[in-house]
């Protein structure tokens, strides 16, 4: 095992694609333990591990995502919220962060949304006044909310691997993604009356009536989806098959910004970005059947219970580890790696799977955004032309306010529990 964690770190330090990584490392454990029958297994387990209709889901909102975005919601979107808070002190990065709690309801990947959210923002930030570091990092940090505001990839392959319903993760989620949207909105007040940032014009009202005239189709794909999975009419893998429809219908007969031409091009983004995550789903699956063949959640959770008996000291250490593995593993690996190491831990200690769920989803986002080698600061860096130094310094309010965030929903469950609780 010793060697086959040497071989992972080296191949991580390459660079090499994450996917590849775990399964080269998974099949060197397999070879160098001299378990050579359980490669005829490895073909099995690839399949097995995709083989779920909640992760069916994940393709159909990455659809519902692309045919939302060419049809002219995103846009949308970000003029209301520029209407409606553009004149206050920093009004534009107060859109940033509104039009992204937007977008997490249509897109729900971090990664997503930084590099559509910093080719929009980040000029148009900058030619207001505002400092390009800032702009990528006010972003960047507001891009986190895609996978916590429901849907989300994340929930989603959480809710296939511990068996927890997928649509009351959706509901924990609403509550901390408000949280963090509020905290971001503190650190931009902060900043910007320190500053003096500069405000934009105040729209006459007319165009404020027009705008919020515009935007209730597009509100409509993500507030069905909600009620249609609180009412218990559809699961969230159906809501999302719905929320495909309803964007092609928004997009080609209200807001006429779709045509057919764009089809094939949606379908190929679609179909490439699913690959990717599946893939890397699949490989996952390996790394944590060799992982479970090793006994590693066992010795972990022995090695635990010696530490402490305290669910929370349990949860707080647990952030710790998290965060330092967000920064340097893909969320979605390190999600489908870590969530069968965790369960008997989580069940050990009495703690609720859909809190457990929750605070594990929400730090290997903010790992994200983690130095030294949090994938999104790269993306906001070489989108938005900043240096990574100096984004990182940026960044660091923003950072600070999503771990007193983390911190808060982890002492307190309730926040996270009482609407699905409500729902129930």
């Amino acid at each position: 095992m010793l060697i086959a964690l040497i071989v992972f770190i080296i191949l991580l330090l390459l660079r090499i694609p994450i996917a590849i990584v775990l399964g080269i490392t998974s099949v060197s454990y397999i070879v160098i333990s001299g378990s050579l029958g359980l490669l005829n297994t490895v073909p099995q387990r690839l399949y097995s591990g995709l083989e779920s209709y909640g992760l069916l889901a994940i393709p159909l909102f990455m659809l519902a995502g692309e045919l939302m975005n060419s049809g002219g919601i995103t846009t949308r979107l970000v003029r209301f919220a520029k209407v409606l808070f553009g004149h206050y002190r920093a009004g534009l990065a107060y859109v940033n962060v509104v039009a992204n709690m937007f977008l997490a309801s249509i897109i729900g990947s971090a990664t997503a949304q930084i590099a559509m959210m910093s080719k929009v923002m980040v000029p148009s930030m900058e030619k207001e006044g505002y400092k390009r570091s800032f702009a990528a990092a006010t972003t960047s940090a507001a891009a986190l909310l895609g996978p916590i505001i429901p849907p989300s990839m994340l929930f989603i392959i959480y809710g296939v691997q511990s068996g927890t319903s997928i649509g009351t993760m959706f509901l924990a989620g609403i509550m901390p993604g408000i949280l963090l949207g509020l905290s971001f909105i503190l650190v931009i007040m902060y900043v910007g009356y320190r500053l003096q940032l500069p405000r934009s014009e105040k729209e006459p009202m007319k165009y404020v009536f027009v705008a919020s005239f515009k935007i209730i189709p597009a509100l409509l794909v993500p507030g069905i989806i909600i009620v249609g999975i609180i009412s218990g009419v559809f699961t969230p893998t159906e809501s999302a098959a719905i929320a495909c429809l309803l964007g092609a219908i928004v997009g080609f007969f209200l807001y006429k910004d779709l045509k057919l031409k764009d089809i094939p091009d949606i379908l190929v983004n679609t179909a490439m970005t699913t690959a990717t995550v599946t893939l890397l789903i699949a490989m996952a699956n390996i790394f944590g059947w060799v992982l479970t063949f090793e006994g590693i959640p066992q010795m972990l959770a022995k090695a635990m219970t010696g530490i402490t008996e305290s669910p929370l000291i349990f949860l707080l250490l647990t952030n710790l580890l998290l965060l330092l593995i967000g920064t340097v593993v893909d969320g979605i690996a390190a999600l489908i790696i870590l969530v069968p190491i965790y369960l008997p831990m989580v069940s050990m200690y009495g703690i609720d799977p859909v809190h457990f769920g929750i605070i594990i989803c929400i730090n290997l986002t903010i790992g994200l955004l983690t130095p030294p080698v949090g994938a999104g600061l790269f993306i906001a860096s070489s989108i938005g032309q900043v240096k990574i130094e100096v984004l990182t310094r940026s960044i660091f309010p923003f950072l600070i306010v999503s771990f007193i965030v983390l911190i808060v929903i982890t002492v307190w469950p309730d926040l996270v529990l009482w609407i699905p609780n409500l729902v129930s």
